[in-house]
């Protein structure tokens, strides 16, 4: 039986990932440290023999090194990261301390740990910057980072790189779109708007909406990160996309009108409220993944109207 290790496993994607690793058998050791943005009802229920929770917080590098030494897994899912850009720009310390230097003590413990595992670190598509016009990223595009959040994830990525280079560690990146489904934290902006229309509340949407956005639903990508585990090559990158792409405009008048399906009651306060932009915004982000859906046979089954219909339904 394989053994994983999913750093940030009370986070929205981390809980997904543990989900299909044990519905597929896996055993599991789930490590959080449970900040802001972890939420222990995301496994709530779980009661199987082959998961297991510890609370360490990935800096420590004296307990994640016991911790492999211990259970011996065969890989690990790196998703203990602050994500929130909005958060990054007003206070970036976290993002420094648990992005970057968070994934140099686990890449130290990994060099150290002196035994045959892979690591699976999960980056995003924003360190690719602001996409200008209609090109799309792939994997041998520069990275030219925004904001403080998408700046530490393209240098985690770099020492993930360095690592596999200098000291010949087994690694694979994954550069994904924007994620969404149910149990996302309320400060993202779909489950902002879904949590606002429920309680009668206006829709902020920066600027006039028109920012342009790759979304994709979670179990589509946590599908995607166990085929890099199994088929990704060590040493490279590849992109997680689902090709749906659209402004947040078009977004949240989606959202409305599948509360409008469902004959779920809007009340009159909720009304789009076109807010001031926040600074260094990229307009655009877009994904070229044709590498995983290529080389690795992976492919999104999830569409926008069928993921944002069981989202609103599962809040």
């Amino acid at each position: 039986m394989k053994r994983f290790i999913v750093t940030g496993g009370y986070g929205f994607i981390g809980s997904s990932l543990i989900k299909l690793l044990l519905k597929k058998n896996f055993k599991v050791i789930n490590i959080d440290k449970l900040s802001y943005s972890a939420q222990k009802y995301n496994l709530r229920g779980i009661t199987s023999k082959n998961y297991i929770f510890i609370k360490i917080d990935i800096n420590n590098k004296k307990k994640i090194l016991k911790v492999l030494r211990k259970y011996k897994p065969h890989g690990i899912f790196n998703l203990a990261a602050d994500t929130h850009v909005d958060r990054s720009i007003s206070d970036s310390s976290n993002f420094i301390k648990n992005n970057i230097l968070g994934v140099y003590n686990l890449l130290e413990v990994i060099k150290n740990y002196k035994k045959k595992i892979r690591l699976v670190h999960i980056s995003t598509d924003e360190v690719y910057g602001d996409i200008i016009g209609t090109k799309k990223s792939n994997e041998n595009f520069p990275y030219t980072p925004s904001s403080p959040y998408s700046a530490s994830k393209a240098s985690a990525d770099h020492l993930v790189n360095a690592y596999v280079r200098t000291h010949k560690i087994d690694a694979v990146i994954s550069n994904c779109s924007n994620n969404y489904g149910p149990r996302q934290h309320p400060e993202k902006l779909i489950p902002k708007m879904i949590y606002n229309i429920l309680n009668n509340k206006p829709l902020p949407i920066y600027s006039k909406g028109r920012n342009l956005r790759e979304w994709i639903y979670v179990t589509d990508h946590c599908d995607a990160l166990i085929k890099l585990f199994f088929k990704g090559r060590s040493g490279e990158k590849y992109n997680i996309g689902s090709g749906i792409n659209c402004t947040n405009i078009f977004l949240v008048k989606k959202i409305l009108k599948s509360f409008k399906n469902k004959k779920i009651k809007i009340g009159k306060k909720v009304k789009i409220l076109f807010v001031k932009d926040r600074p260094g915004h990229d307009f655009r982000y877009a994904l070229n993944s044709n590498k995983i859906k290529k080389k690795l046979k992976w492919k999104p089954k999830i569409n926008l109207n069928q993921g944002i219909s069981k989202t609103v339904d599962w809040y």
